[in-house]
């Protein structure tokens, strides 16, 4: 289900208006990035072994690059939400006087390190994903590389926490449809299936391409991080005080808080390219209303802002946000 279909069926319109991503690639800024991820971030396309994936389809690059785009989102959207006062003093986060680092006694310390864990656990997805893009760490890249430095969000998204929690639902939804989708692209890529090549560039070598134990592992990397974005879902739905007798909150029933008996988005088809050739149907067409500029920009916090998060995330918490990246088998 898109983001947009989402936010209409939890009540929270808002004013997005779908676009087609591929009628306008400036949207995510992917023209130029696209063509920059095949030449070997910056390397010229003689360099290259083999020219990657048929054009009908995502490269590993597309992949990666949207994945970004996606992680910076989130990091943009859980930052926001910790550091505005409508958002966090609600009783069901740091209460009536409260922070994101000093809940007050009304206030809910376990919800605060649900979001604050979500954000350290995105700052990491995205610092892996530079990584594998061959982009600095310290985030001097992304904007050339395509990932753009400012979101837009519907009317009343950080004016209270009613209004935040729909909006976080449905990205986190998409997120997971996202990254389930980069699954089935890795692997097709690596088997060669359905018109996916298994030679692809690699973005952070120039002049080298991935191999197929390069893609098996990334499609159980997405599958890691998947699995991460589906528990944020979760942990979203159980901030709000409801009961079994009145389980509704901002137009959603969220008893119980982990509803699905399986994740998944069947409208996908593709993160940049549709295989079906169908460009709304891709996780780009799906984001580009935060996109789109619009109402409400908020700019990506800087990388060197994300190394510690100190003036929204509790030591204790960044303490025990741990994991390491899947190795091959």
């Amino acid at each position: 289900m898109s983001t947009e279909k989402l936010i209409e069926k939890f009540g929270m319109g808002g004013g997005l208006n779908r676009r087609s991503f591929m009628t306008g690639t400036a949207m995510f800024g992917l023209g130029a990035a696209t063509t920059a991820i095949i030449n070997g971030c910056g390397g010229s396309s003689s360099m290259m072994k083999t020219v990657s994936a048929a054009a009908s389809t995502d490269t590993a690059g597309n992949i990666l690059t949207a994945a970004l785009i996606a992680e910076s989102l989130a990091i943009t959207t859980y930052y926001t939400a910790l550091s505005t006062q409508a958002v966090i003093t609600d009783p069901n986060l740091a209460g009536s006087g409260g922070s994101a680092t000093s809940v007050a006694a009304n206030g809910n310390a376990i919800n605060v390190a649900y979001l604050q864990g979500a954000l350290l656990e995105e700052v990491a997805h995205a610092q892996l994903l530079r990584s594998l893009l061959g982009l600095p760490t310290n985030g001097s890249g992304d904007a050339g590389a395509g990932v753009p430095q400012t979101f837009y969000y519907p009317n009343g998204t950080f004016s209270s926490l009613s209004g935040f929690v729909p909006i976080l639902l449905a990205l986190e939804t998409a997120f997971v449809g996202a990254y389930m989708t980069a699954v089935e692209e890795f692997a097709s890529m690596a088997a060669g299936y359905n018109n996916f090549s298994a030679t692809q560039a690699n973005p952070a070598s120039s002049g080298q391409n991935l191999t197929q134990a390069d893609l098996i592992l990334y499609a159980k990397v997405a599958a890691s991080i998947m699995g991460v974005e589906s528990e944020h879902r979760a942990l979203v739905r159980a901030i709000p005080a409801v009961t079994l007798a009145s389980p509704m909150y901002a137009n959603i029933n969220v008893i119980p808080a982990n509803n699905l008996n399986y994740e998944g988005d069947a409208s996908l088809t593709g993160l940049i390219t549709s295989v079906s050739g169908d460009s709304n149907s891709t996780a780009a067409g799906a984001l580009a209303p935060f996109i789109t500029a619009g109402t409400n920009p908020f700019s990506v916090p800087s990388v060197a802002a994300q190394a510690s998060f100190s003036s929204v995330v509790t030591a204790s918490v960044a303490a025990n946000v741990t994991g390491s990246i899947p190795s091959a088998e």
